[in-house]
């Protein structure tokens, strides 16, 4: 069994992220490996709470110009993970 902490990698900070947290969807990003069990059971572990459904997507990295010459690059791929709870809340941004 994967650490828990390996598996969820950071919460999403977006508008519509803080929007959908009014319903009870959060939204992370997510190591790329990671599969909905292991995300299921790595939310419920971390923070003790009933997750309804989990929904996965991956991301392409954006294109990008290195500066100063002819080369291009790209920024990294990730996925994300949106998790639907059953009840309750998870208390992402406090000290």
């Amino acid at each position: 069994m994967k650490d828990p902490r390996d598996i969820i990698v950071a919460p999403v900070v977006s508008e519509k992220s803080y929007e959908l947290m009014e319903t009870g969807v959060y939204t992370f990003k997510v190591h790329p490996s990671a599969s909905k069990p292991e995300i299921r059971d790595a939310v419920e572990a971390i923070w003790g709470v009933e997750v309804l459904k989990v929904n996965t997507l991956n991301r392409k990295g954006k294109a990008t110009r290195v500066r100063g010459t002819n080369r291009t690059g790209s920024k990294p791929n990730t996925k994300r993970a949106i998790v639907t709870l059953a009840a309750g809340e998870i208390p992402l941004f406090e000290n």
